[in-house]
């Protein structure tokens, strides 16, 4: 194959008519070779050295590389790790830039720049000779042309947006109504069947957990575990194989579109954070060996060893103009060329650290709010890492919303029964004004949520007092230690019918808590359904049934919550008091646009209330006026019974109208779409119950306008 200068620009392999130009970032490398192979990814065709470099980017244009070709790069330069360097010419390296990958990532010691049988104190000093090309996927040459034609995005306000957080594989493994060969797929996760029972449940949004390609930690894969989860990027372009069913974009591409066309959003999880080639004795795979020097932050001391604010080996220099614009790229491409609606990033502390510490106007938060594209599409930051100043909730920039992990736990603790939680179940239930409103951010910055992929499972919240990590290799010492969670008196799973029903209301009590605050609610799939993980709350390297939604076998008590949760968001979306587009304050008329927060007398909480630390019954009302009659007005009151006692609590006067019940969490069959009938002035409360009000007349301009739900069966 003949091959010419080519240009600089845009990096990647970039097909255009009479071949494909190559092009790559390495500022220390001496020279850099492109290896060609078969369609199959097996056999080297050629191997041709990249002509030119231009500003630090190699270059090349192949005549006759059409779509579907494979490759890799060897990339010589310098192996002297403790000035950063890693170099190594033995080892085949994928594109970062890569669209499309063929083959698999299998774990061998040629992944590693050393021999494992040296000495750890010579191994910074000579680079193995063994070459990995037989164990590493290869770049696809795609056209990008065949990905364009993007479906119009649903564009769901951030005030109405409901999210679910679900993974591609986990969801479908067991969903008997998507074939078998679809099942863990892209195509399996837009499946009809699939689309029907998530547009079932009300949400508007579905977050997948990491779907770029990603591989195993070599400590997994000695003790015969997988990286699940996924957080372990390889590239930041291609979609998993595995997910995509075969090495075509186009599948993810058209998961997007079937979700569009169902009114449904797609965020994705990403990791930005750091890479999978770990810390200094991890493997070289891409841009260790491409350029160790720029792509990582290193310990100024000694290179040989890299700064570990993320926990995971490594954290990539984001600070690096090119490495900023290989993040930039692939959010690009991601929401330009396969339509995603945003992006949850993980340890997103990391990315916002510049050389003093963390500020929310670093270079990468200046790139997106410039960028004509990404400032316009959901921006969700878990807003910590374990670096230094990592715990950065309430502090990232105007137009993020952040994962909100006091939300979290304060529910967790209230429904617990512990002492002095009211003042800030409270300041949750607000929308995390505390947190955000003072930055002039609404009540959507706080992105509220109970359970996610990372700790217990709803049910095991419930069901269990404390971890139960022994499948995952390291004698229980992963995960969270304090998960502020109950067994209500049996550890695990058990035949007592009373702990049961105690369960199943403790579940109700907290999905409505989370769905009656101001913010933005997420679920994690399989909640609903009354799913367990066995008290696992690490469970990032079970990919068994331990993390795969059993659709089959769904506990009577799951579907009670399924229904409940579709009830509580119709609920939601009635009364647009519960999601707010700014922050609402106390008023003196009770029907004015604020919220109000009542004791049990009925009347307005005194200061000396919130300091009483045993009291655990709160009122929560919000009004909403609507310029007409007070008999019209919009009032929704939510009452909080965290107490092991039935409480009477004195209902506010409501004008001309009267209260009626729509949610009682003590009662299961509550979770019938239907009015509840009329409450007297005072009311009992359950043990361990939320109750909700309204003074919107049945059939009136403000009641639900539900449709019967649909059996769970004939969902599923």
């Amino acid at each position: 194959m003949n091959i010419s200068s080519g240009t600089s620009y845009p990096l990647g392999a970039t097909y255009r008519e009479g071949g494909t130009n190559f092009a790559i970032f390495s500022a220390h490398a001496e020279r850099v070779e492109l290896c060609l192979y078969d369609k199959e990814g097996v056999r080297e065709i050629a191997r041709l050295e990249l002509p030119e470099q231009t500003h630090d980017v190699w270059h090349g244009f192949v005549e006759g590389a059409t779509p579907g070709l494979c490759y890799g790069y060897r990339v010589h330069g310098p192996y002297d790790p403790h000035e950063g360097h890693r170099f190594n010419a033995n080892k085949l390296l994928l594109d970062p830039y890569a669209r499309a990958l063929k083959g698999r990532f299998e774990w061998h010691p040629s992944h590693l720049d050393y021999d494992v049988q040296q000495e750890p104190v010579q191994r910074s000093s000579l680079a193995s000779a063994n070459d990995n090309q037989a164990y590493m996927p290869k770049a696809v040459v795609i056209e990008d042309s065949a990905l364009s034609a993007i479906g119009g995005s649903p564009a769901v306000p951030w005030h109405e947006t409901v999210i679910y957080e679900a993974h591609v594989k986990g969801f479908t493994r067991l969903h008997p109504d998507v074939p078998d060969a679809l099942r863990g797929t892209f195509a399996g996760v837009s499946h009809p069947k699939v689309i029907d029972y998530i547009k079932s449940l009300g949400v508007t949004c579905v977050e997948l957990l990491p779907v770029h390609a990603f591989a195993d930690e070599y400590h997994l894969f000695r003790k015969g575990l997988t990286n699940y989860w996924g957080y372990n990027t390889l590239n930041f372009f291609a979609p998993h194989s595995d997910y995509l069913g075969g090495s075509d974009p186009l599948l993810f591409r058209n998961m997007v579109d079937r979700f569009h066309d169902a009114g449904l959003e797609v965020i994705l999880d990403v990791v930005y954070n750091h890479s999978c080639e770990g810390n200094h004795l991890g493997p070289t795979l891409s841009f260790k060996g491409i350029d160790n020097h720029s792509y990582y932050q290193l310990v100024p001391g000694d290179k040989y060893y890299y700064i570990n604010d993320t926990g995971c080996g490594n954290t990539l220099n984001i600070r690096h103009p090119r490495v900023l614009q290989l993040v930039m790229d692939s959010l690009r491409y991601w929401v330009t060329t396969m339509g995603v609606d945003g992006f949850r990033f993980d340890l997103a502390a990391a990315l916002g650290r510049e050389e003093h510490g963390f500020s929310s106007r670093s270079a990468f938060f200046q790139a997106i709010a410039q960028d004509p594209v990404l400032s316009r599409v959901k921006l969700i930051a878990e807003p910590w890492d374990v670096g230094p100043g990592g715990y950065q909730l309430g502090n990232f920039p105007a137009g993020w919303s952040e994962w909100n992990d006091r939300f979290r736990d304060t529910v967790r603790r209230f429904w617990r029964g512990d002492e002095g939680v009211l003042p800030e179940l409270a300041r949750r239930l607000h929308g995390s004004g505390d947190l955000f409103e003072h930055a002039g951010r609404k009540p959507s910055a706080s992105i509220n949520f109970v359970t996610s992929h990372d700790g217990f499972s709803l049910r095991d919240l419930v069901s269990y007092s404390s971890r139960h990590n022994l499948g995952n290799l390291e004698d229980n010492n992963d995960g969270h230690r304090e998960n502020y969670s109950s067994n209500h008196g049996v550890e695990g799973e058990t035949d007592n019918p009373d702990i049961n029903a105690q369960r199943w209301q403790q579940q109700r009590n907290i999905l409505t808590t989370l769905l009656v605050s101001q913010g933005v609610p997420m679920l994690q799939a399989g909640d609903e359904l009354g799913r367990t993980q066995s008290g696992n709350n690490n469970t990032y390297c079970q990919d068994n049934p331990l993390n795969w939604i059993d659709w089959q076998d769904v506990p009577v008590g799951g579907k009670s919550l399924g229904k409940l949760v579709g009830k509580l968001i119709a609920i939601r979306k009635s009364f647009p008091v519960l999601s707010a587009t700014v922050y609402r304050h106390r008023s003196d008329d009770l029907c004015d646009d604020s919220i109000h927060w009542l004791n049990s007398d009925g009347k307005t909480m005194r200061q000396e209330h919130w300091h009483e630390r045993d009291t655990h019954v709160l009122g929560y009302l919000l009004s909403e006026s609507t310029g007409r009659e007070t008999n019209d007005s919009r009032q929704l009151l939510v009452i909080f019974n965290a107490t092991e006692e039935s409480r009477f609590f004195c209902l506010p006067t409501a004008g001309l109208s009267e209260w009626q019940v729509i949610i009682d969490t003590a009662k299961e069959e509550s979770t019938d779409l239907y009015w509840t009938g009329k409450a007297e002035k005072q009311l009992t409360l359950a043990p361990h119950s939320v109750v909700v009000m309204t003074t919107a007349r049945a059939g009136g301009p403000h009641w639900l306008e539900l449709a019967e739900p649909k059996d769970l069966r004939e969902t599923v």
